[in-house]
């Protein structure tokens, strides 16, 4: 398939000529998902290159995140992911709370997905700036409980989730313990009366910490969608935050809202 094309001239180095050919190939079809590429020998051999200017170039084609090198076994064209879609009915009592199910279990269970939740810590500590300002709490105080989780789809990760909790609301609750009871971290902090009425999403984009890439197995260049989530009471006070760092390319986030006439 790949014989056939030669290279073309025009000033590119090698290695990005045998990436724009290959990368046609995949957009084209002509190599599909799930496609073995041929080995950098061969790519070398019937680009007229030397094997380390065919390794660059897949090199470069990994970090475009068209292909996925496995260890042992070949370079394949990256199989289009699955999406999981995040929205603002997460926390709707509608479509969730009276379920029985967490947003991220009914969030998979649409998806027709088995949903596992990985407790990590519960640890009382002096909170991230960002997270003290949005809850106006001590940054040089252990003012918070942080709940680290990792959340999985049918095994493969898909989400971290940091949790930030003023200690006072915390104190002596089932939100010390990983099952926080029925309703979940919201019910016991209705207990503590906190109605959850609205909640505002910070969204950004940017490359993961290598902890987090690790556990997303997220491939050499690509983001993650960092959401910065508050909730605000009854009373329009801010009264919990959560973070989540998704891998940008298996997750779309989806809002629905009214507009003010």
């Amino acid at each position: 398939m790949l014989g056939g094309m030669t290279l073309s001239e025009g000033g590119q180095l090698p290695s990005r000529r045998i990436a724009d050919a290959v990368r046609e190939l995949i957009t084209s079809g002509e190599l599909a998902q799930g496609d073995k590429l041929p080995s950098e020998r061969e790519l070398a051999r019937r680009f007229g290159t030397a094997r380390n200017t065919a390794r660059e170039a897949i090199r470069l084609l990994t970090e475009e995140a068209l292909v996925t090198p496995i260890h042992g076994k070949g370079v394949f064209v990256r199989e289009k992911q699955r999406l999981f879609r995040w929205g603002n009915d997460r926390y709707s009592r509608k479509t969730f709370r009276d379920t029985g199910l967490t947003p991220f279990r009914l969030e998979m269970k649409r998806q027709g997905k088995r949903a596992s939740i990985n407790a990590v810590a519960i640890d009382r500590i002096a909170p991230p700036y960002d997270v003290a300002e949005r809850l106006g709490v001590s940054v040089d105080e252990e003012s918070v409980i942080r709940r680290l989780n990792e959340y999985h789809a049918d095994d493969e990760p898909v989400q971290l989730v940091s949790t930030y909790i003023r200690w006072t609301d915390a104190e002596g609750t089932l939100l010390l313990e990983p099952k926080a009871g029925p309703g979940g971290i919201y019910g016991r902090l209705e207990d503590k009366g906190h109605v959850l009425t609205t909640g505002r999403d910070e969204i950004t984009a940017r490359m993961p910490s290598h902890e987090e890439a690790q556990f997303l197995q997220a491939p050499a260049g690509v983001p993650v969608l960092d959401v910065l989530h508050t909730s605000f009471d009854q009373a329009g006070e801010p009264f919990e935050v959560t973070r989540f760092v998704h891998r940008a390319d298996r997750s779309g986030l989806v809002y629905t809202f009214d507009v003010e006439q």
